[in-house]
């Protein structure tokens, strides 16, 4: 069973807004893959389905992102899911909009959402596929990830959420080594 996870925070004021990257790449997947988001348990929202004989889970912490750990340690308890088996997706501010880099382990490097699932999985070695976002040296870190993505910049995030449906449908068909090597 495969655990994919993306984070973000509740609530429409934080819809399509920077730190919620996550979300958007597990609602485009939800609509690839022709389920809804829809169950309500483990404080997020999540979806159980078969994929090619597997069973997958996609969910969407409601913790807001700095306790992000508490529903991903609770879905994992309940389903028995191993780490080896768990994948979040996240913003990441050091990379341009829409690039992607997928890992097998690493620090949180800096993101609040990761450093609770580390705290709360008991280990910083799980994949991860992270979405760039860029920064501006002028805006203050909250206030840039709260806001929205400008019109120019639009095109280039819709691209690295396609490319992370991608690189989620690469590592289930086939393993996330080739999605790493096919998407960094």
């Amino acid at each position: 069973m495969k655990l994919i996870v993306g984070l973000g925070n509740p609530g429409r004021e934080y819809e399509k807004t920077r730190h919620n990257v996550g979300f958007m790449v597990m609602d485009r997947i939800s609509d690839v893959m022709n389920v809804s988001i829809d169950m309500k348990k483990f404080n997020g929202e999540y979806v159980k389905f078969k994929y090619q004989g597997e069973d997958v889970i996609l969910l969407k912490p409601m913790t807001y992102m700095n306790n992000s750990g508490e529903s991903v340690i609770q879905m994992m308890n309940y389903f028995k899911i191993n780490v080896s088996d768990l994948l979040v997706i996240y913003d990441d501010m050091d990379m341009p909009v829409g690039k992607l880099r997928l890992r097998e382990s690493g620090s949180a490097g800096g993101h609040n959402g990761v450093k609770s699932i580390i705290a709360h999985v008991g280990t910083q070695s799980f994949k991860r596929i992270r979405v760039g976002i860029d920064k501006h040296p002028r805006i203050k870190v909250i206030d840039y990830v709260l806001g929205r993505f400008h019109k120019d910049e639009q095109p280039l995030i819709d691209e690295g959420i396609e490319n992370a449906v991608k690189a989620v449908e690469v590592f289930l068909e086939k393993d996330f080594v080739t999605a790493m090597n096919r998407f960094n």
